[in-house]
Order: structure tokens, then C-alpha cells, then sequence
């Protein structure tokens, strides 16, 4: 990926993280930002931003230093995405912006930020969704509509925006971050609940953020070239399998 640069949103941490080391590695250049100060531990040769995607402002800015630092954004990976733990009628019009704001608009914000210029000169847009957007975690409502809209507009800037942009997302499943941590203690057991999770992945373990950094580092190289308007299921199999498969118990 030499001579690439690279916009990351939401990377100080988890999945965010793991893609801004895996590009870095492969010889891109990396910009990377979240709401808070610089990481202390985050790669000098890595340029942050604080930055909120869900301000057109702040995407516009995000896309200004990347350019004024490293020239044209040939790839974005849209990470930065955040968590309600509620359902419809538990939520209020503050969890509602909260989500949507980041979850939608931010990704909305920086496509739109970046799309002028990738229409010109090429690109690549890599949208993180979930698993959740096709089958509903329980009380992660407005969780589960965001990442589903992802999806759905994943596929509208394929269509709309090929073939000098190509834009695919993919559904991470059980990736052991932050949130997913969050996710498992809201269940009467978090122990049960984690084990009976993981008994439902063939390959016998949970996601790692690696994982995921692996095929947005697929995606984003040339090796990928006819793929566009996807979205890429990596669950280690969970959804693959029916909850009837006496084996998953």
C-alpha cells in the first residue's frame, strides 16, 4: 500500500487500532482521529486529528490534514462507531443522536468529504457494519438499525460512484474490544453468556481486532480489484450455523 494515504476514523482503540497498524505496516500513510487527545502510544509517523465525524466541519478538516500532510486520500476506512444498550421504547432522543450522529451521519460526512476528489482520481471506501445489522442483538436497537444503514449505503456509493470508487463494508462479529465487553455484561450472567457465545463459533475462538484489520487490508489492495458493493461477514462462522446444530451445545 506505499504511496497510499489513508484516513481512519475511530482509531485510538480496538478494531480502529488494528487497521491504523496493519496499514502502517504495509506502507501506508495514516491519518487517524477520535474525540479525545492523541493516544500516547500511537505511531509518530501517524497523524491525528481530534475530531468529531459526525460535524460536516470536523470531516472536512480531517480530510484537509490528510491531504496537507500526505497529498490525495486514496483510501477512508470508517470505523468510529459507538453503542446504546436499549431497546426501541427505552430509548431516548438523546441515545438517538447519540447513535445516528456517529454511527450514520459520521459515515455519511466523511463519504461525502472524500467522494469529490476519489471520483477524480480514484479510491477505495471501506465501511465498517456489523453482524448486528442483519440479525438484531437484543436491546442494541438503534445499534442494530445504524450498522444496517451502513450496509445500505455501502451499496448506493458503489452503484453511484463506480467505477473510480469502490466501496465495500464489512460485519464484524464477536471482536473482543471494549464493546464487546460491554455487550456480554448486560446479560444476567456475562460468563454463561461468553461461553455460550463462543460455542457457537466453528473455528472454536472469537474475533481478534487483527481479524478484521486483515480484510480491510484485502479490501483496500489491489488483490480485491473486482469486488464492490459488498459486505463481508468475519464471525468465525456464527452466523453460518443454525442454532439447531447440536454440536454449537
Amino acid at each position: 500500500m506505499s504511496q497510499h494515504t489513508v484516513i481512519i476514523t475511530g482509531g485510538s482503540r480496538g478494531i480502529g487500532r488494528a487497521i491504523v497498524d496493519r496499514f502502517l505496516a504495509d506502507g501506508a500513510s495514516v491519518v487517524t482521529c477520535g474525540r479525545g487527545a492523541r493516544p500516547e502510544d500511537l505511531p509518530d509517523a501517524v497523524v491525528w486529528e481530534t475530531a468529531d465525524v459526525s460535524s460536516p466541519q470536523d470531516a472536512a478538516r480531517l480530510l484537509s490534514a490528510a491531504k496537507h500532510a500526505f497529498g490525495p486520500v486514496t483510501h477512508l476506512v470508517n470505523n468510529a462507531g459507538v453503542q446504546v444498550e436499549k431497546t426501541v421504547a427505552g430509548s431516548s432522543d438523546d441515545d438517538w443522536d447519540l447513535v445516528m450522529n456517529v454511527n450514520c451521519r459520521g459515515v455519511f460526512n466523511m463519504c461525502r468529504a472524500v467522494l469529490p476528489d476519489m471520483c477524480g482520481h480514484g479510491g477505495n471506501i471501506i465501511n465498517i457494519g456489523s453482524i448486528s445489522g442483519m440479525a438484531a442483538d437484543p436491546s442494541m436497537a438503534l445499534y442494530n438499525a445504524s450498522k444496517a444503514w451502513v450496509h445500505g449505503l455501502t451499496r448506493s456509493i458503489a452503484v453511484d460512484h463506480g467505477p473510480k470508487v469502490r466501496c465495500n463494508a464489512i460485519r464484524p462479529g464477536w471482536i473482543m474490544t471494549a464493546m464487546a465487553d460491554e455487550a456480554f455484561a448486560l446479560a444476567d450472567d456475562p460468563d454463561k453468556a461468553m461461553a455460550d457465545a463462543l460455542a457457537r463459533h466453528p473455528v472454536g475462538r472469537f474475533g481478534q481486532p487483527e481479524d478484521i484489520a486483515n480484510m480491510a487490508a484485502w479490501l483496500a489492495s489491489d488483490q480485491s480489484a473486482y469486488v464492490s458493493g459488498e459486505c463481508f461477514t468475519v464471525d468465525g462462522g456464527m452466523t453460518a450455523a443454525s442454532p439447531l446444530n447440536p454440536g454449537l451445545f
